[in-house]
């Protein structure tokens, strides 16, 4: 066991980037629900992804706000050392965008499309523009995700590979951290970004950002960050956890309440958290979010759902889905074993256990269909019924967890060719 905190509580210290859907891994120690479980939080802001999963990797933080595939990753051995996982919590659904320079949304104008129209139709147009940059010879238009095992990467080659861009041949793609992305587009470096909020705001707001697509409407109430713990810490510390659990998850459900937005958006902007305008972090929290300068807000469905439609429930399929966008885009080769492997480091078990006795309602099954809810359903649960959706992809297409291998199959686009 760690040092006692404050009054005997247990310390943990968990580490984040400065986004939104951190809100709450915050809300649980500044409102109360941490402690209220007996844990003294101690909260770590950290620039880069890479530096959060070390830091968790090596022991330096108890857990940390982590983007969906990374502890799939590490658990994988896949792009750095192997060290097993475990993601007993999902933070929420959605938040990201794809943001690109006004100049090239200018372009994309000029073929057709308007910021009112679908992710496909505004695909479609940016395909043209990189056909006709290709045949002037120019050089490549650059995008920049967050990391090479984020939700970012994969909503944006998803995107780009619907509309006929291979995103490993005609485009560039690099990572830069969050924090960055705004610097780096208003320097010409990049030609667009996905990434979470504050950030795609906050280039709107600087005039150097159209928001293009956001990830909500990529897919509809689609995982993002999760809790992620090296898995031994389970084993070392199984109370700590439960506790922790049921602290974001009352945490969580604060932080999804309406009435709560706008004490939420000034308890983010605090110089120890994002450290950015109330009223920028606000459009997130309330889903209008203004997509170009000088234009009026528009109202994103479910952009950003921290609680409702179990939200905080960490499905096998949403791990399985990450885990089959690593074998389409070349990041490791598909196997049965690693699937499974896969699949078990997101850890419903863990999460029931945590609030069992509660009364709080959970799904009954631990994976689904993904995008099978065009639109709001009731499930089988633990007490009953619970609704969850919508999900659908923008494509119309269905991930099967049990058939990973005929759901890669169906694609025209991937590492393969």
């Amino acid at each position: 066991m760690r040092n006692k905190g404050r009054d005997g509580a247990a310390d943990l210290t968990l580490g984040f980037i400065p986004l939104v859907d951190a809100a709450p891994l915050v809300v649980a120690r500044e409102k109360g629900f941490a402690a209220a479980e007996g844990l003294d939080l101690t909260l770590a802001r950290e620039t880069s992804w890479a530096n959060i999963r070390d830091r968790v990797m090596l022991g330096h933080f108890d857990a940390a706000h982590m983007l969906g595939p990374m502890p799939i990753a590490s658990t994988l051995g896949i792009g750095h050392v192997e060290v097993p996982m475990i993601a007993p919590f999902s933070l929420g659904l959605g938040g990201n965008a794809i943001t690109l320079a006004p100049p090239l949304f200018a372009r994309m104008e000029e073929e057709g499309t308007v910021l009112a129209a679908g992710p496909a139709a505004i695909g479609t147009a940016l395909a043209k523009v990189v056909v006709k940059r290709q045949a002037a010879g120019q050089s490549p238009l650059t995008f920049a995700v967050v990391h090479p095992f984020s939700g970012h990467n994969y909503e944006l080659r998803y995107w780009l590979a619907a509309a006929g861009v291979d995103p490993d041949r005609d485009i560039r793609l690099v990572v830069l951290p969050p924090p960055f992305m705004v610097d780096a587009i208003s320097e010409g470096q990049i030609d667009g970004f996905c990434v979470g909020e504050p950030w795609n705001s906050l280039a709107v707001e600087a005039g150097v950002g159209v928001i293009a697509v956001t990830k909500s409407t990529l897919w509809r109430q689609g995982p993002e960050k999760v809790l992620g713990f090296r898995a031994d810490f389970a084993e070392r510390a199984p109370d700590r956890l439960a506790a922790l659990l049921r602290a974001l998850h009352a945490a969580a459900r604060w932080a999804g309440e309406a009435g709560n937005r706008k004490e939420l958006a000034h308890i983010l902007a605090a110089s120890v958290y994002l450290d950015r305008p109330p009223a920028i972090i606000a459009r997130a929290l309330s889903g209008r979010l203004v997509r170009r300068e000088r234009e009026a807000a528009t109202e994103i469905p479910d952009f950003l759902v921290f609680h409702d439609h179990a939200a905080n429930f960490p499905w096998a399929s949403h791990a399985l889905w990450f885990y089959s966008q690593m074998v389409r885009w070349g990041q490791v080769d598909y196997s049965a074993a690693l699937a499974r492997r896969a699949g078990q480091v997101y850890r419903p078990d863990l999460y029931r256990a945590a609030l069992a006795g509660t009364g709080i309602d959970l799904p009954r099954a631990s994976a689904k269909v993904e995008g099978a809810l065009r639109q709001a359903t009731p499930v089988a649960s633990r007490h009953g019924t619970m609704v969850l959706g919508p999900d659908g992809f923008f494509d119309g297409r269905l991930f099967d967890p049990d058939d990973i291998e005929a759901y890669l199959r169906s694609f025209g686009v991937s590492a393969s060719g």
